[in-house]
């Protein structure tokens, strides 16, 4: 379907087509002042193709009858027809404001029409309107001044959903803060009972001596639990990711270390790699590997530990 809307400079083969239509786009039995109208005309059995130009009426709007709106096209297809397909129903329309009462005489509209090469021009006879205004009876009326914006009362209705609103904010506000100094709290209270990482490590090894984990299906927590400890402690004493690394990352991270014996240092290398076989290679370790476990890990703690504490005193001693 083509459809232009051309400005039209000369009228060519006219035709009668009719009456205009005209109406208000707010419904009602009359026409007032301001109101707008839709002015316009309705084309049936339109065949696809057919090109039309419509008028200019711009130039004549003025203050009085004002053009709100230019031309605007609808267009269906005919629903039922043989050759639907072809055909469809053409309306166009212009919306006007009248803004002074009286009768109003709205012009012809001539259609330039299209087809192939067949041109001609419908002419849709234009309507008269009569613009009314809203009746005063002058015999009763009286000028008022103009009075302010009415105020009514607010209703519970409008309050409450605001209101749970504040509520609900509040609450959460509120659980917000309660849980930061709950957090802050349990955090200052770890902090404040947090004990030395040597005791801690005793305190772990402790758990292991005696025999009960020395049978095959419990070596894996015996070693698990001795090796866990000694991280744990390697880690706040010689500042390694031990309990990240593996046995060869941690040993070369420790090597050179120069509070741990080259003795110390093998036996203890010893003991982690007796405990990677239990955990991932299902050995079972002697009696005597058991039974020297958690003795060499305490004397490694403590030795550790006492070499820190002399070299804290000294450089105490020192400074004063």
């Amino acid at each position: 379907m083509n459809t232009t809307v051309l400005i039209l400079s000369a009228l060519l083969n006219l035709l009668p087509a009719g009456d205009a239509f005209l109406r208000p786009l707010q419904q009602r039995d009359s026409i007032l002042v301001a109101d707008q109208l839709a002015y316009g005309f309705r084309l049936d059995s339109v065949q696809a193709g057919t090109f039309v130009g419509l008028p200019d009426f711009s130039a004549a709007s003025n203050d009085t009858l004002t053009l709100v709106r230019t031309w605007q096209l609808d267009t269906t297809w005919l629903k039922g027809h043989k050759k639907a397909k072809d055909l469809f129903s053409l309306e166009a329309s212009i919306v006007l404001a009248p803004f002074e009462e009286g009768k109003y005489v709205l012009p012809d509209i001539p259609v330039l029409r299209k087809k192939g090469a067949a041109v001609d021009t419908l002419i849709f006879k234009g309507l008269e309107m009569e613009v009314k205004t809203i009746p005063i009876d002058t015999a009763t009326f009286k000028p008022h001044d103009l009075k302010g914006q009415i105020r009514y009362p607010l209703t519970f209705g409008e309050v409450a959903p605001w209101a749970a609103g504040v509520l609900a904010f509040a609450a959460l506000l509120a659980l917000g803060i309660w849980y930061a100094r709950k957090k802050a709290a349990e955090k200052g209270g770890k902090n404040a009972r947090r004990d030395p990482a040597y005791i801690v490590a005793l305190r772990e090894l402790e758990k292991y001596r005696g025999d009960k984990y020395w049978a095959p299906e419990k070596q894996k927590t015996f070693y698990s639990g001795i090796t866990d400890a000694l991280k744990a402690y390697m880690e706040e004493r010689f500042g390694v990711d031990a309990p990240e690394m593996t046995t060869a990352e941690l040993f070369s991270a420790l090597k050179g270390e120069k509070d741990i014996t080259p003795e110390m240092y093998q036996a203890l290398k010893e003991l982690f790699e007796t405990a990677d076989f239990v955990k991932f290679a299902k050995h079972a370790a002697s009696d005597k590997e058991n039974a020297d476990a958690v003795p060499l890990a305490v004397r490694f703690v403590v030795d550790t530990h006492e070499s820190e504490a002399e070299a804290q005193a000294q450089t105490t001693g020192e400074e004063k």
